[in-house]
């Protein structure tokens, strides 16, 4: 047995801001979270969020499942119409959530009932309908009772709004369906002010989902909102980048949704100069943003349905960064090696098939990450470089594979079950074939998982 740390299998830092687990509201916004009676169980169903000094630049990433939820399609359609034809970027005034149907697979009728509910915001808030984003979460196939919406919108808008931390925490438990726990992100960065100097900005992300999750985009429902200054199109880079490397990197269970959309709106209330025309404050918001969905997308896999404690996995010695990632989403994707973890079984086999099987993300995706279109387009979906006389594999803290000595490490497997026992498990791979590094998040698939999603709408 080898325990590390070994300098190849030690932790890999993140690099990014410190994130704060508190719902700090960025200046420039109002938010509100309610009970609508949408769900059945009276529950928080309802939140709205607003810009106070009228439409901001926002961005979007939404789910490429081929039956998109009504609420997907209307905030895609909007973003292009107020965004000069890009169904990613636009402005918006505000973002309205509904928890409890997810208002997909409805038909025609699906979407006249999200457009009345845009309408009806629009009207409280006196700005245009297209300046209304959409989220919604719940059953599919389910009709939106839209009386009993559009009047929770006429009761909170606009004096329900508050520009508090509180009313953001409330907006945030309003999302959850079968979310354990209401999930929020805080980053604090200092960027040069547009008179000069410095000034503090906020960048805050609330989300939820904890089951049908896996890497094709950004699989969740997530609001991020900052009060630095950015244009839409440097919103929409900057969102994509983090998408690629965080919520792109998660799985609870192998299925996308027909709803997953997340957003970034920036109101620029805090005097910050734009990050449109400096690389460092560019890339210090970039930092920022990316740190607060990376710790959402951990903390969705830590609550995964059903889920007994988180799963990270980090790759280093890749042939590059894509490569690193692709191996790292394929282990905390496997069934077999979700199952393994939930038996506290360090079955480093499991790990190793996985990582074999590792292929690389959509050309979207990979661009998103930083690669040119080209290179992109022609490695998609390919085979992840990958050689078993140079890898090295280590489960919670111990080394079970090493290739350049000759394969399987005498795993102590009694040490190993109780250290598979913690609240985050650590398997980390180094394959020895360059410096590309990359990390992914997932779960345990428990007999929880499998009697929730048995008795989900019964």
């Amino acid at each position: 047995m080898t325990l590390v740390p070994d300098p190849l299998l030690a932790p890999l830092p993140s690099g990014l801001p410190e994130v704060k687990h508190h719902a700090r509201i960025p200046a420039g916004f109002t938010a509100a979270g309610t009970t609508s009676g949408i769900k059945p169980s009276g529950r928080p169903d309802f939140s709205l969020v607003a810009a106070t000094g009228g439409a901001v630049p926002a961005a979007g990433v939404f789910t490429p499942n081929r039956v998109p939820a009504a609420p997907v399609r209307l905030s895609r359609a909007n973003l292009r119409a107020t965004g000069g034809g890009e169904a990613t970027c636009g402005v918006a005034r505000a973002v309205v959530a509904t928890s409890g149907c997810a208002n997909a697979a409805t038909g025609a009728a699906g979407d006249a009932d999200q457009a009345a509910i845009g309408v009806a915001v629009a009207s409280a808030l006196g700005c245009r309908p297209q300046e209304v984003l959409h989220l919604s979460t719940g059953v599919i196939g389910t009709r939106l009772p839209v009386d009993v919406v559009t009047a929770e919108v006429a009761r909170v808008a606009p004096g329900g709004l508050a520009p508090t931390d509180d009313a953001l925490l409330a907006a945030a438990a309003s999302l959850r369906t079968t979310d354990s726990v209401t999930k929020v992100a805080t980053v604090a960065v200092t960027l040069p002010a547009a008179a000069g100097g410095t000034v503090a900005c906020t960048v805050t992300g609330i989300c939820k989902g904890v089951g049908m999750i896996h890497p094709r985009m950004a699989t969740l429902l997530a609001l991020v909102l900052t009060d630095a200054t950015a244009s839409p199109e440097t919103l929409r880079d900057l969102l994509r980048r983090a998408a690629a490397t965080t919520w792109d990197q998660l799985s609870v269970d192998g299925d996308t949704s027909t709803n997953d959309t997340v957003l970034l709106l920036a109101s620029g209330a805090a005097g910050a100069a734009s990050a449109d025309d400096d690389p460092d404050t560019r890339a210090a918001l970039g930092r920022a943003i990316e740190a607060v969905a990376r710790d959402l997308a951990r903390q969705q896999a830590r609550d995964g349905e059903g889920a007994s404690s988180l799963i990270t996995c980090q790759v280093s010695g890749a042939a590059d960064d894509a490569d690193a990632r692709a191996v790292a989403r394929a282990v905390i994707s496997s069934s077999l090696v979700k199952a393994a973890i939930h038996g506290r079984d360090a079955n480093w086999g499991r790990i190793a098939g996985a990582a074999g099987n590792a292929t690389l993300a959509e050309a979207a995706v990979l661009e998103a990450a930083g690669l040119a279109p080209g290179v992109a387009a022609g490695r998609a979906g390919q085979p992840a470089a990958l050689d078993p006389d140079r890898m090295r594999i280590a489960i919670a803290g111990q080394v079970a594979y090493d290739g350049p000595a000759g394969g399987p490490a005498g795993i102590d497997k009694a040490a190993a079950r109780e250290a598979l026992a913690a609240d985050e498990v650590l398997i980390r791979l180094d394959l020895g074939l360059g410096d590309g590094t990359g990390e992914a998040f997932g779960c345990p698939l428990t007999e929880g998982y499998v009697k929730e999603n048995a008795e989900y709408t019964t």
